[in-house]
């Protein structure tokens, strides 16, 4: 498209497609939000069914939620969009970006009759990777998808990013190397194992090219510009999972820097020069766009605990009848189902509570520090594989806006934390849209501000640090956790 399409000072976008809904961010230059907008996202659930959504939501939203965002701009400002969505969401389909499978969500575990076939087919690529097949993991829900409901022949597995960007170019697209990772793509070798999807009854054809984030793919066509208001010929670029976004949202892209990404759950990212091996599978590295890695791992603690002990609740009058309980009596971590995938890799973990768990508002403050106990358990464990975390660690996700959760966190982590000022995924996006053609880390530099620093409370430091030890002695107890992660935590 010639350039005529474009008119004023430039703009970027950036697309979240998150499990409750999509949202779009557009930013100038310096990384200041423009203009934004959302749409809901129902999910299926239940009988049978695992966590599934409706692809064709998924750009029903994307459509609404652009059209939100774009009303106010003038026409042509956009010149680059990026999309990310959660991590191991897959769908096939065919060669005009219609669905010819369900939609299986990143945390739909249907894959776990399949991890042991699909560890065996690709054993010395999965170790030289240094990642352990998880049941959610895409790869083996494709065998699941395989064995109930065939593959169509030409069928295309999509992550959901890729079928959006598919429908806004009017073609299906490369996809990325971050969304890929849990479909089995080799990031070392940069290239899909045809060997091992060959052994595990894969076509070939079923995998679509892949280019590193920031590439590159598509522009969008006429009729996706006239539904959602982007420009005819703005160009869509490559982009990374939702937890990668939020490392780029917070500008937590050197050695050194990590990141928390805290909503239903919690994942835990740092940054490293070379990949790091976990013997245990709890830790796995995306490519950093620039070079290097960005390790991490994705816990099945978070703030879902909450909403699902206390529905419906006004959260932050819990959170300030919460603080009179610093510690609670009880110490718990907050598993709402069985299994845990980070800090440490147990598929049969079950909740641990370690005391007597009090009335409402204890119980409450006992779920929040079991959180954070959790989080840094995850600290922990990227520094004892080498990728430590020196600088204020970056808080972003929804359990951002509870100001005092933030507070308790950095107490009972022992180090300063800060807020980005802008902390949504879909501003990741924009920044990544902004880089394509140059690097990352020097576009997050102009485009990230800084946020509010937090520093712990000497004395809430102390007060949590026995809390903790008991937690950690209480799952070192049950083999949850190795001795090595345990005295690397308590020595934090």
């Amino acid at each position: 498209m010639g350039s005529e399409n474009f008119t004023g000072d430039p703009a970027w976008a950036g697309m979240d497609i998150g499990t409750q809904g999509v949202r779009v961010t557009v930013v100038d230059g310096r990384g200041t939000p423009l203009a934004t907008g959302s749409a809901p996202l129902d999910s299926l659930r239940g009988e049978g069914r695992g966590h599934e959504q409706n692809p064709e939501d998924w750009w029903r939203a994307a459509v609404a939620a652009c059209r939100q965002a774009t009303a106010g701009l003038a026409p042509g400002r956009i010149r680059a969009l990026a999309v990310c969505s959660t991590s191991g969401t897959i769908v096939l389909a065919d060669a005009a970006a219609r669905p010819v499978s369900p939609a299986l969500m990143y945390d739909d575990d249907r894959g776990r009759p399949y991890v042991e076939r699909v560890t065996a087919a690709g054993r010395e690529l999965w170790d030289d990777l240094s990642v352990r097949i998880q049941a959610s993991w895409a790869l083996p829900k494709l065998l699941w998808l395989a064995e109930n409901g065939g593959l169509p022949t030409g069928a295309r597995l999509l992550h959901s990013a890729d079928f959006v960007t598919a429908r806004l170019a009017g073609e299906l697209t490369a996809t990325d190397s971050s969304h890929a990772l849990k479909s089995g793509y080799d990031s070392l070798g940069e290239r899909w194992p045809l060997e091992v999807m060959s052994r595990l009854g894969l076509p070939s054809d079923l995998f679509g090219p892949v280019v590193r984030p920031g590439s590159p793919i598509g522009e969008v066509g006429a009729e996706a510009a006239a539904l959602t208001g982007l420009p005819e010929g703005c160009e869509i670029v490559a982009g990374m999972t939702d937890g990668c976004a939020g490392q780029i949202a917070a500008g937590a892209l050197t050695p050194g820097s990590g990141v928390s990404v805290l909503g239903t759950t919690l994942v835990l990212k740092g940054v490293s020069e070379k990949l790091l091996r976990d013997p245990n599978g709890a830790v796995y590295s995306h490519r950093h766009p620039d070079g290097g890695w960005l390790p991490g791992g994705a816990s099945n603690v978070g703030a879902g605990v909450l909403a699902s002990v206390f529905p419906g609740r006004d959260l932050a009058a819990l959170d300030e009848a919460a603080a009179r309980y610093e510690p609670a009596r009880a110490v718990i971590y907050p598993l709402t189902a069985r299994g845990e995938r980070f800090p440490f890799y147990r598929p049969d973990a079950e909740q641990v509570v370690v005391g007597e768990i009090g009335p409402e508002a204890e119980h409450y403050a006992a779920l929040l520090q079991g959180v954070a106990y959790g989080e840094r358990l995850g600290v922990a464990a990227l520094a004892l594989l080498g990728a430590p975390v020196s600088e204020p660690l970056a808080l972003v996700g929804g359990a951002t806006r509870s100001r005092y959760w933030c507070q308790l966190r950095a107490d009972v982590l022992g180090m300063p934390v800060q807020i980005p000022r802008y902390p949504e995924a879909s501003v990741g996006m924009a920044v990544l849209a902004a880089s394509s053609g140059r690097s990352l880390d020097e576009t997050a530099r102009e485009m990230v501000p800084r946020g509010e620093r937090i520093d712990p409370r000497p004395d809430r430091v102390a007060r949590f640090e026995q809390s903790f030890r008991l937690l950690v002695d209480a799952l070192v107890e049950r083999d949850y956790l190795t001795t090595e992660l345990a005295a690397k935590a308590v020595a934090s």
